[in-house]
């Protein structure tokens, strides 16, 4: 195990913080409140856009399942008559420039999150400056825009708050980061507009979230299997997610054997990655699955999910949406 899947390990109950956190906690704590009051009283200035705009974040290091929230809030906007754009600092890519996805985006330039998003057909654009991305998506015609993982910029304003919980993993040992998982103090929590729960049950105030799948399909797109098909065979199953174990479970869930093999988050795969010297089937999340099509082999598929909220959810939301004059 590494250093820091230890120190994650160590965070949610399954070993000793180490000592040296400790003396950073309090460094990183004085950064980050120093920055966040710096943007309240107005010596770092915001962006105001002439649209609404959607934040939808997280308190905790690691993935909650904020993208598959943003495809869905998408959908469910365009939906609605809304012309929706998302805003994503794309990491993983190589791209520093503001830049606006095309049909056909690389992964290796933009990023994972923003290809499997724009793959909804949602337009799409990334950039370290995320308010010169989002004028790209003014330029486009969009009329909300969604900033994913943007819960911590706060350099682009921003009219409705919205933090993804981990159901299960909830918020670990509740320090601050590098102790803890948190990026921000729990009480950030109180000024959020919304709160949606991934999985386990939903707290008083919190929207629940499901991720449903079902089914696998191969990278060619040709090919489709229920998951229970896979059931009672040994796959070798991969993620580069900021919570493997969660797609891992998914598929224990299923009644498959599973061989896990975690890489971390964004990792960019290369065709060694996933040479594991015999046929059996390479089981991979969507995310993963936009970065193995140029090299994938015919027993290598891709599980896709989908976010489930109620129809409360997306009303609450709707309902904050501001009118410009």
């Amino acid at each position: 195990m590494s250093r820091a899947d230890a120190l994650v390990e160590a965070w949610y109950g399954k070993g000793h913080v180490p000592w040296w956190t400790w003396p950073l906690v309090g460094l990183y704590g004085t950064l980050t409140a120093l920055r966040r009051m710096l943007y309240r009283i107005g010596v770092l200035r915001r962006v105001c856009l002439p649209v609404p705009v959607i934040v939808i974040g997280n308190l905790t290091a690691g993935g909650t399942g904020k993208t598959p929230l943003t495809i869905a809030l998408a959908a469910e906007l365009r939906g609605r008559g809304f012309r929706p754009g998302v805003v994503s600092r794309g990491h993983g890519g190589s791209r520093r420039e503001s830049m606006l996805l095309d049909e056909t985006p690389d992964p290796a330039v933009v990023g994972d999150e923003p290809c499997l998003i724009r793959a909804g057909g949602v337009p799409v654009a990334v950039g370290r400056d995320r308010p010169a991305a989002a004028q790209l998506l003014l330029a486009a015609g969009c009329d909300v825009l969604i900033a994913d993982d943007g819960l911590q910029h706060y350099r682009l304003a921003r009219d409705v708050e919205i933090c993804v919980i981990d159901g299960v993993r909830r918020f670990g040992n509740g320090h601050l980061l590098p102790a803890g998982p948190l990026r921000e103090p729990l009480r950030r929590l109180d000024r959020v507009d919304l709160r949606v729960c991934n999985g386990g049950e939903a707290q008083a105030g919190e929207h629940p979230m499901r991720l449903v799948g079902g089914a696998a399909v191969s990278l060619d797109g040709l090919r489709m299997q229920p998951l229970e098909g896979f059931a009672g065979q040994r796959v070798h199953a991969v993620a580069a997610i900021g919570n493997p174990a969660r797609f891992f479970a998914s598929l224990r869930g299923a009644g498959i054997e599973v061989i896990e093999h975690a890489f971390p988050d964004h990792h960019a795969f290369i065709a060694t990655d996933l040479a594991y010297g015999d046929e059996l089937p390479v089981l991979m999340t969507d995310k993963d699955a936009v970065k193995c099509r140029a090299f994938a082999q015919p027993h290598w598929w891709r599980v896709p999910v989908h976010a489930e909220l109620p129809v409360a959810f997306f009303e609450a939301v709707v309902a904050r949406l501001p009118t410009r004059a």
